[in-house]
C-alpha cells in the first residue's frame, strides 16, 4: 500500500519536473565527499519518473570513475558491468515489468559490487533512521547482504525526492540504514548505527 502511493506520486510528475530534479539531484550528490574520492561506484539507470540519474552517471565518468550497473537476472540478484556513456546501454524487457536500462558490455559477476566505494541506491523512501523502502523486489538486499557478507563497507546512498524523505517506513531486521539520501534540494546524512 506505502508503496503504491509513493509510486502514484511520482507518476503524477511532469517530464519537465523529472527533467529539473535530475539536475539538482545530480549537482548535489556530485559534492558528496564519498563521491568526490570514490574510484568505482555502484550505481543504477533511472527509467520513468524515478529521480534522475543519468547526468549524475556522465558527470562521474567525466570525472574517470567506474561506474558499475547492474544487469536484473532471472532470480532477482543484480550482475553487474561497467557504463562508459549512452552507447553502453541496452534497453531490456523483464516479463511484465518495466523495461530497465542495463550495461549491454562484459558482465562482471554479482561480486564486482564488492569493490565499490559508493553504492547508490534507488527506493522510494527513505526515514530519519535512514531506512530505505524498496520497491519490494529484494533486489538490492541481496547486495547489501553480500556486501555484508564480505565485510565490504561502501558509502550506502539513495537518490529521492524531496517529499520521500518521511518520518518512518516499514523495516525488517535484515534492512540495512544508508549513510545519506540526495534530493533536489539537497543532502541529507543519517547518524550510523
Amino acid at each position: 500500500m506505502l508503496r503504491r502511493e509513493f509510486l502514484g506520486v511520482r507518476n503524477r510528475l511532469t517530464a519537465d519536473v523529472v527533467e529539473e530534479a535530475a539536475g539538482a539531484l545530480a549537482g548535489h550528490a556530485l559534492e558528496l565527499p564519498e563521491l568526490a574520492r570514490a574510484r568505482t561506484v555502484a550505481a543504477y539507470v533511472s527509467v520513468g519518473t524515478e529521480p534522475g540519474t543519468r547526468t549524475l552517471l556522465d558527470a562521474l565518468v567525466t570525472r574517470g570513475v567506474r561506474v558499475l550497473l547492474p544487469a536484473l537476472l532471472p532470480d532477482h540478484d543484480l550482475d553487474w558491468g561497467a557504463y562508459t556513456g549512452e552507447d553502453s546501454l541496452a534497453r531490456v524487457q523483464h516479463g511484465g515489468k518495466m523495461a530497465l536500462f542495463e550495461p549491454c558490455g562484459e558482465r562482471l559477476g554479482p561480486d564486482a559490487v564488492l569493490g565499490a566505494d559508493v553504492v547508490l541506491l534507488p527506493g522510494l523512501a527513505v526515514d530519519a533512521r535512514g531506512m530505505r523502502l524498496g520497491r519490494g523486489g529484494g533486489s538490492y538486499d541481496r547486495v547489501l547482504a553480500r556486501l555484508e557478507r564480505a565485510d565490504a563497507r561502501p558509502a550506502l546512498v539513495v537518490l529521492l525526492y524531496d517529499t520521500e524523505v518521511v518520518g518512518r517506513v516499514p523495516s525488517q531486521a535484515h534492512d540495512r540504514p544508508v549513510q545519506a539520501v540526495v534530493t533536489p534540494s539537497g543532502v541529507r546524512r543519517f547518524a550510523s548505527p
